[in-house]
């Protein structure tokens, strides 16, 4: 009796942490809801590229090349944060978008300059997690191991994303899964900053962001 009790309430657990992968009912412990759902309040950017579908964030289109990368900012900035959303990407041939975070508007330019969780392929890799420093460095500052990432992902549909910051040290998870553990060593570069969800310049694709909360550190 006590095995078979202690393997139901193992089912039970299992049962609600996949529910809540899927799609979270109310929010953590200290976090608040940085998107409604339903309206670009505390957002900005070139909405010909931006749109909202079934509580998502739509961003890029499967029918048009796109032309530059497009960002769509918050109008607020953070510093120590744990941000968790759920990111899908969908394209036929291209794929490629990412999460922006202590990042910045470069003035009178559809660029945004700052760190980038990386979502994609590139090559035979899957980048997803993968740490990109957008318009400063140019380059990957971690490139995440590929197996452990890639048994617990989800193509064409719904992953966890995890991104935390305290001081000079950034971390980030997909699926549960721990990508990236760095720390800044250049004083010069900024901690804080706004978020951004990007969807890449190029061949149609899609890229959709939804449950987006965030707790301050």
């Amino acid at each position: 009796m006590t095995r078979l009790l202690c393997f139901l309430a193992l089912v039970f657990v299992v049962g609600v942490s996949a529910l809540d992968a899927k799609e979270p009912n109310q929010l953590e412990k200290g976090f608040e809801s940085i998107f409604d759902g339903k309206s670009f309040k505390g957002w900005e950017g070139n909405m010909k590229w931006f749109r909202i579908e079934d509580g998502a964030i739509i961003a890029g289109s499967h029918r048009q090349t796109i032309p530059n990368n497009e960002f769509l900012c918050t109008t607020k900035t953070y510093g120590d944060f744990e941000l968790r959303l759920q990111a899908r990407l969908i394209g036929k041939a291209y794929r490629n978008a990412g999460i922006q975070f202590r990042s910045k508007r470069i003035p009178n330019h559809h660029e945004v300059i700052g760190y980038q969780c990386d979502m994609g392929v590139m090559g035979e890799n899957n980048i997803w997690g993968w740490l990109y420093d957008e318009s400063r460095r140019r380059k990957f500052l971690v490139e995440a191991p590929q197996k452990p990432v890639i048994d617990h992902f989800r193509k064409d549909d719904w992953n966890d994303v995890v991104i935390r910051c305290e001081g000079k040290q950034i971390q980030i998870w997909i699926n549960g899964i721990s990508t990236v553990k760095y720390s800044e060593e250049d004083s010069a570069i900024a901690r804080s900053g706004v978020i951004g969800l990007q969807v890449h310049g190029g061949p149609a694709q899609e890229a959709s962001y939804r449950h987006i909360r965030i707790r301050t550190l």
